[in-house]
This record gives structure tokens, C-alpha cells and sequence, in this order.
């Protein structure tokens, strides 16, 4: 009897993972073991870790999948406000590294706050744009930008441009699935673009450098434009078909940096060529498209909110990757994800996922 109720458990937990998100995941996660240890050259320890990173990750997805939305539209303001309150904690004692505080340390661990503000944001955006009845109106635009403004300044100023713009992106993604009206955000691209100018003063060295390496690489070769220059000739010469899995001499020759992390996507496009790039894009496509498809058939609008814009963050994550590895963006610090090696990041993607698999498998949310 105690082993038909075990079983039973179990299937219901199963239940509520979504066969697609989790054929996408697989995927990419037997990819990054693969890549990694080749980056790596071969060394089982990273490989190791990495895989200990996912089970962890992939446990913590499950028992989100398996948490009601309601429970996560409950957690959305409490979250929300942690989140600001660790970001002002992070600028009073976080941890200092190459004049930046981003990480808060609890004894031997440390983490970002800005990961759990990843989530926090997109999650009350959409508790909030749940209750609005019009979100056209001039009052919940201003109370959407104003959430979106506080962890933007926060971030900024630790600072990390970077990730404040990623943030920001995700909230304006809630905003205009929520029905914002159009000029707004028209009038947000004009804003930036006459204030560019003035804004360019208040940025700091190496972002400015960022910014003039993106737009000339081979001002410094060797120095600023070393990075994003090694990782299009990696990229560029794994022609069609690729050079062979251990068999990328940018990786191999130390040429490429960080090969394991942000540019771990240029060593994967050194040895399986075009056609794995593809077929990496078409996994992350799988996983994108099925989110969309879940908030699309969400019966509630907290969770069409919600999916679409975790749905649409993760494009961008992926986007941002993959453009600045090539050079059609400023190099930013971006894990590729569910690939790079890494747990921070890794677990906010897998938390997201779950919490796609949570909308999917509970059609019955009230509102």
C-alpha cells in the first residue's frame, strides 16, 4: 500500500512537468556537459560541478511546477519588496570587486539579488496589471515605470548598466503585453535617444569602453577589443559544419577567454559549425514558442502576463548572448543560458521554466 502511494505521489509530481520545456532543457543541459568539457580541456571537476548545478536546479524547477500560481501570485509583492531590500543592502555592505557591489555575502555563500529581482519583477508586474480593469490609463503606466524605475536605479548604481537594462527590458515586456499604450514606450525610445548625449557623461570608464569597443574593435586589439575579436574568429572559422568537438584551436590555444562562461557560444560555434548553431537556436526556439503558447492558453490574465514575459526575457537572454559574442552588441556579461557554466544564473532560468510548467499544469487560477 505504502508503494502505490509512493507511486502515486510521484506521478503526480511528473504530471505537472511540461514534456516540451523539459525535451528543451535536457537538451541544453546535455549540451553545456558536452561544450564544458571541452572548454575545459577535459577537466571532469568543472563537468562535475556542473552537472551538480543542474540537478539542483532541476529539483528546485519541479517543486515550482508543482506550486499552484496562486501561491505565486500571492509570493509576488513579498518578493518584490526582499528584492529592493537586498539591492539596498548590496550598496551598504555588499561585496566590493573592481569598484562594484553586486554580490551579498552569508557566510561562505554570496549571491546576486539582481537574480531574484529577475523574477521578482515580471511576477509584480503581472500581480499588479492582474487587478488593473484598463491599462491604458495614464495611472497604472506611471505605477508600472515607477516598479520598473526602482530596482532600474538600484542596479545602476552598484553599478551594473548591463543588467539594470536587462530588468528593465523584462518589466517593459510585462507593460506592453498588459496593454500599455503604444506612445508610451515611443515616447521611452525618444527620451533615451535625446538624452543620450547627456547620460554618456554619467557612465563609467569601462563602460564608455564597452560601448567604443562595440562600435571599433580594433581601436584595441589587444586589450579592450581582444575579447569580442577572438571570439568572431572563433565563430567565422567554424564554417558550415564546424572543426570537430575538441577540436577548436580558439579554445584549446587559451586564445578565446572566457570560453566557459559568456563566450562559452563562440567555442561551441568553433566546433559544430553553422549546422549545431542552428540546432541550438532551434532548442531555444522549442522553449521560447512553447512559453508563448502557454501564456496564450492561460485562463487567467496573471498568468498570460506572466508566461509571455518569462517567455520573452529568455529570447532576450538568448539574443544578448549570442549578439555580443558576435559583435552586433556591446560585450555585457551575459551567461548563454542553461550552456554557460555557472549556478546563480542557471537556477533563475530553471526557476522560470518552472514557473511556465506551474501556469501550464494549473489551468485554474482565480483572480
Amino acid at each position: 500500500m505504502a508503494t502505490k502511494d509512493w507511486s502515486l505521489r510521484v506521478r503526480r509530481i511528473i504530471a505537472h512537468i511540461d514534456p516540451a520545456l523539459m525535451t528543451g532543457i535536457l537538451l541544453l543541459m546535455g549540451t553545456s556537459l558536452a561544450v564544458l568539457y571541452s572548454a575545459s580541456q577535459e577537466n571532469i571537476r568543472v563537468v562535475g560541478s556542473q552537472f551538480l548545478h543542474f540537478l539542483i536546479g532541476i529539483v528546485i524547477m519541479v517543486a515550482i511546477a508543482n506550486t499552484p500560481p496562486e501561491r505565486l501570485r500571492a509570493w509576488a509583492p513579498p518578493l518584490y519588496a526582499v528584492g529592493i531590500f537586498l539591492l539596498l543592502l548590496t550598496l551598504i555592505v555588499g561585496q566590493s570587486s573592481m569598484g562594484a557591489k553586486r554580490w551579498l555575502g552569508i557566510g561562505a555563500l554570496s549571491f546576486q539579488p539582481s537574480e531574484l529581482v529577475k523574477l521578482a519583477l515580471p511576477m509584480m508586474l503581472a500581480y499588479y496589471f492582474s487587478q488593473v480593469d484598463d491599462a491604458r490609463l495614464w495611472r497604472p503606466t506611471v505605477i508600472g515605470f515607477a516598479l520598473i524605475g526602482v530596482p532600474f536605479l538600484l542596479i545602476a548604481k552598484e553599478p551594473d548598466l548591463g543588467t539594470a537594462v536587462q530588468i528593465a527590458a523584462a518589466g517593459l515586456f510585462a507593460m506592453w503585453l498588459a496593454g500599455v499604450r503604444r506612445r508610451w514606450f515611443i515616447a521611452l525610445v525618444l527620451l533615451a535617444a535625446i538624452s543620450g548625449p547627456v547620460l554618456w557623461h554619467f557612465l563609467h570608464g569601462y563602460q564608455k569602453e564597452r560601448i567604443l569597443t562595440f562600435l571599433d574593435p580594433q581601436r584595441d586589439p589587444l586589450g579592450a577589443g581582444y575579447h569580442i575579436i577572438q571570439s568572431m574568429i572563433a565563430i567565422g572559422s567554424g564554417g558550415i559544419f564546424g572543426k570537430g568537438w575538441f577540436h577548436g584551436t580558439q579554445v584549446n590555444l587559451d586564445f578565446l577567454p572566457e570560453a566557459q562562461t559568456d563566450f562559452v557560444f563562440a567555442g561551441f560555434a568553433e566546433e559544430f559549425g553553422l549546422f549545431g548553431v542552428l540546432l541550438l537556436m532551434l532548442t531555444y526556439l522549442l522553449i521560447v514558442v512553447r512559453g508563448l503558447v502557454i501564456a496564450f492558453e492561460s485562463r487567467s490574465r496573471f498568468g498570460k502576463l506572466l508566461a509571455g514575459t518569462l517567455s520573452l526575457t529568455f529570447f532576450l537572454y538568448v539574443f544578448i548572448n549570442m549578439g555580443m559574442t558576435t559583435g552586433i552588441l556591446p560585450v555585457v556579461g551575459v551567461p548563454l543560458p542553461l550552456i554557460s557554466y555557472g549556478g546563480t544564473a542557471m537556477l533563475t532560468f530553471l526557476v522560470g521554466l518552472g514557473i511556465l510548467m506551474s501556469i501550464h499544469s494549473h489551468p485554474r487560477l482565480h483572480e
